[in-house]
């Protein structure tokens, strides 16, 4: 019995001893396997970077109006009679627009044409008689007189029917209405909008340091959103006065605008085009990424060719024929250690035409940016492989695939019209 104990206890200890052995082989084998086990390499866009023309500019936002554009009015009371005009409509210049009835000034003109005619045909009978010197001097004068003021008084009875009609002073685009037949207008009263589309002002501000860089006939180009600025334009004038509150100064642009795509009363996105620069490293803005440390770019480069990519496995294939020398003729054939080495050759050349890539985090110093580029001042040199999509989950030395078959800095519907 005590023989049989102790054989099963050995037998236990065995068991459970290969137990604890196989669990303890498990586990480093499988920590093994992790610190060893290399992620899979991210597919990302890139750009190379290469010097290029800048235009810098100086961006504002600024508010669109007419040339010319006035809020119509009527100069006297009266009522309404006639609306000779609706909205939206392109008039002439000196186009009547509004009439006031006018039928008691129509007949006081009458009236003032009569009695004129009157006083000239008594003046010119003054004159005859003083011709044939039977007329007095004070005839003559007093008959001067009156015809004097019965012209004046037509002129003005004339002048009054003339206000009765509301004219447009320039050509332009008349608004809605505001004012209906019948209506009882008094002295100031907004009739209608008048406004002169076919060329547009801009007024906009720009910061005080940057007024040395402006100057009159100075190219400007605006837009109304989504980056495009199709309208082309000139500075006409900049205020010799900064606001002492803001620090501001205004400057005023005329753009023309021949199909009416500009709204006086508009928000505009404006940029004045400076002088062209050369040999400016730019990136997509997408490319640079901001944290707290600083602004930074991926640099895509090869891995280095060095003991970490291949130097350890390509030494146990030499191992191996050693091993195998020792072994009689007859277990080791002559064919298979020639197959061997034959084949151990292959992975590096494959390894040679597609080097491994990893990522190089590099801060570096943004400047100006325009139309989706950003200037960079210090840190990347001609050249240079940048990532420009991707970022938040890519980490410096990272393994990446670079497939620019698809670039992010560009609309997806010119990539598509490319392909």
């Amino acid at each position: 019995m005590i023989k049989r104990f102790i054989i099963a206890f050995i037998l236990l200890v065995l068991v459970c001893g290969g137990i604890v052995g196989f669990n303890l082989f498990h586990d480093m084998a499988t920590k093994q396997f992790f610190a060893t086990m290399k992620p899979p390499a991210a597919t990302v866009s890139t750009v190379i970077v290469k010097p290029m023309s800048w235009t810098p500019g100086i961006e504002a936002i600024g508010t669109v109006s007419a040339v010319r554009g006035v809020d119509l009015t009527v100069e006297t009371a009266g009522i309404v009679k006639d609306i000779l005009f609706h909205a939206n409509q392109k008039v002439a210049a000196n186009a009547v627009l509004l009439q006031l009835d006018d039928a008691v000034e129509r007949a006081d003109l009458v009236a003032s044409k009569a009695q004129a005619t009157s006083d000239q045909t008594t003046l010119m009978r003054a004159l005859e008689l003083q011709k044939r010197g039977v007329g007095t001097d004070a005839t003559l004068d007093t008959a001067q007189a009156a015809a004097s003021v019965s012209a004046a008084q037509v002129n003005k009875l004339q002048a009054v029917l003339d206000q009765k009609q509301l004219t447009a002073p320039f050509k332009g685009t008349v608004g809605i209405p505001k004012i209906d037949l019948g209506q009882y207008l008094t002295p100031g009263t907004a009739v209608v909008t008048l406004q002169d589309m076919d060329t547009m002002r801009v007024d906009f501000t720009v910061p005080e340091q940057q007024l040395p860089q402006l100057k009159i006939g100075q190219t400007v180009r605006l837009g109304v959103g989504g980056g495009d600025m199709p309208f082309a334009g000139s500075i006409r004038g900049i205020d010799p006065k900064i606001d002492p509150t803001s620090r501001l100064v205004t400057v005023r642009a005329e753009v023309g605008n021949p199909e009416g795509k500009l709204t006086p009363g508009q928000f505009v996105q404006v940029r004045v085009e400076l002088p062209e620069e050369n040999n400016v490293l730019a990136l997509p803005q997408t490319a640079l990424t901001s944290s707290l440390y600083g602004d930074f770019v991926f640099v895509v480069r090869p891995a280095k060719s060095a003991e970490a990519n291949g130097a350890a496995p390509e030494a146990k294939p030499e191992e191996k024929p050693a091993a195998d020398a020792a072994k009689p003729a007859a277990e080791a054939p002559a064919a298979k250690p020639e197959e061997k080495p034959a084949a151990t050759p292959a992975k590096p050349a494959a390894e040679e035409q597609k080097p491994q890539l990893v990522l190089a985090q590099v801060f570096v110093k943004p400047g100006r940016r325009n139309a989706g580029l950003v200037e960079i001042l210090e840190g990347i040199a001609p050249g240079d492989e940048i990532v420009t999509a991707g970022q938040n989950r890519l980490s410096s030395g990272m393994s990446v695939a670079v497939d620019n078959t698809i670039d992010p800095s560009k609309p997806g519907n010119q990539q598509a019209a490319q392909q």
